[in-house]
């Protein structure tokens, strides 16, 4: 008799809200679906660039930066795939408004002395950019369609039940990530160290330290601590970050999510 087999693992499957459909990332792959103008779904999938996340998934402080490099490097795979996609960001008044926080960040900066407080309050003005994509169009909607879609496949349950929050939410990123770049900013100006390498370096160790305090929480998901440091990004998610969203979104979502485990061998749920 041969013993029988467990059910098959999960995939851990990542994504990105565009504002017109749903991007996902497999450990191996990416598919993204889009509803079109004239109400068609569109569906697109490719193998991820490899650029060393998993060489580097057991190094502290790189693999962050190395999972991020990737996720931004599918995003010109998914326009070149898809035309039609719409990314977050891909709005004139969104682009106007980073514009905008840009030049509001160099006036605080240059109005006095680089303390934490005013990079802290630099680091608020960044955000405004997103929160006001999320504001307009579905890109919220379908924030809450990854959410829906990836909590669907990993609980066996039907999206439309699914929460509209997630733990794995990058929005749990944001609190750590704008705290440590605010630290940086601040002491880098105790140095001799300037200018934009500088800020750089500062922005991927922000990275670097937001995705291990993520890694920690996740390991340790019901201590208090874990608790506390994902209630910024569920606040987030909540008030602003995702609505629920239509049938005929989580539709796409569905579509995105059949193809993702279609090109990563993993069948159907």
């Amino acid at each position: 008799m041969t013993p029988e087999r467990g059910p098959e693992p999960k995939l851990r499957l990542g994504g990105m809200a565009l504002r017109n459909g749903l991007l996902v990332h497999g450990p191996t792959h990416w598919a993204a679906a889009i509803r079109t103008r004239d109400g068609a779904i569109r569906v697109a999938s490719g193998p991820k660039p490899d650029l060393g996340a998993r060489v580097a998934g057991r190094v502290p402080g790189v693999r962050g930066v190395a999972k991020l490099a990737e996720a931004l490097a599918v995003i010109p795979l998914v326009k070149r795939a898809l035309p039609d996609a719409q990314l977050p960001m891909q709005d004139p008044k969104t682009l106007g408004a980073m514009a905008g926080a840009a030049a509001a960040g160099r006036a605080v900066r240059a109005a006095g002395p680089r303390t934490v407080a005013r990079e802290m309050a630099v680091a608020g003005m960044s955000m405004l950019p997103a929160l006001l994509a999320l504001r307009g169009g579905d890109l919220a909607s379908y924030h809450g369609v990854e959410h829906k879609a990836i909590a669907a496949y990993e609980r066996d349950e039907d999206a439309a039940a699914a929460e509209k929050e997630h733990d794995r939410c990058g929005s749990n990123l944001v609190a750590p990530m704008l705290a440590s770049a605010a630290v940086g900013n601040a002491a880098i100006r105790r140095t001799r160290l300037r200018g934009p390498v500088a800020e750089g370096a500062v922005a991927l160790g922000s990275v670097a330290v937001a995705v291990e305090i993520f890694a920690w929480s996740e390991r340790h998901p019901d201590s208090r601590l874990a608790r506390l440091l994902r209630r910024p990004g569920h606040q987030i998610q909540r008030t602003v970050g995702t609505r629920e969203p239509s049938a005929e979104q989580l539709e796409v979502g569905r579509a995105a999510l059949d193809e993702i485990l279609r090109v990563e061998g993993a069948g159907t749920p």
